[in-house]
């Protein structure tokens, strides 16, 4: 499978490249052909312009500013994000990515009446997703809803293949997670990576 990998974190030695490299390996092994979207390395723009908004809706012209982002989607069949939750959900360049990304008619056809939001990227049939939350599951899933899950993984999939997988691993209370917890995290990763088809 063609594994487009969005990653999003500023710091290098931090554990979620740690969890990146982890994925990015197992897939590899696994025998998919993989490609790394490095947000922080590329120097994102993750706000969106007055002129690209105005834009939004042209054919042709909404996708000048992003293209190389809308040739990875094309190209892949599965989409992989790897960041860290803050604040309950997708940090900002994360979330700058799909505002900017993911545009009418490249991506996804605007409803009209009596139907729907309309699918475009059918080529993707498999989106997962790996985070670290500073909070208990519990308060996260109960109290706070899953937002950052949820925007991902309910809502991408009505714009990619109709029967598109979904996967989502997160390793909670991260700021008091001891090695050993994170290793095994790390073997997670590369199991769920492994069995990923």
């Amino acid at each position: 499978m063609r594994m487009l990998v969005v990653y999003c974190h500023p710091c290098s030695e931090s554990f979620t490249a740690a969890v990146r490299d982890r994925a990015v390996a197992a897939l590899g092994e696994a025998g998919h052909d993989v490609r790394l979207l490095d947000l922080h390395a590329m120097d994102f723009e993750a706000v969106m312009s007055a002129e690209e908004r105005r834009g939004y809706h042209t054919v042709g012209d909404n996708e000048a500013p992003i293209a190389e982002h809308l040739a990875a989607l094309r190209w892949c069949e599965g989409l992989l994000f790897v960041y860290p939750t803050w604040w309950y959900g997708l940090p900002a360049m994360l979330k700058g990515w799909l505002d900017r990304v993911w545009i009418p008619h490249a991506t996804f056809r605007m409803p009209v009446p009596g139907k729907p939001i309309g699918r475009v990227l059918t080529n993707i049939r498999f989106i997962g997703a790996i985070s670290t939350l500073g909070s208990p599951w519990w308060w996260w899933k109960f109290w706070m809803s899953e937002p950052g899950r949820r925007t991902l993984l309910r809502g991408l999939p009505p714009l990619v293949a109709p029967k598109c997988r979904t996967l989502w691993l997160a390793l909670h209370r991260m700021d008091s997670a001891s090695y050993g917890q994170r290793e095994a995290f790390l073997a997670k990763v590369e199991k769920a990576m492994g069995k990923v088809r």
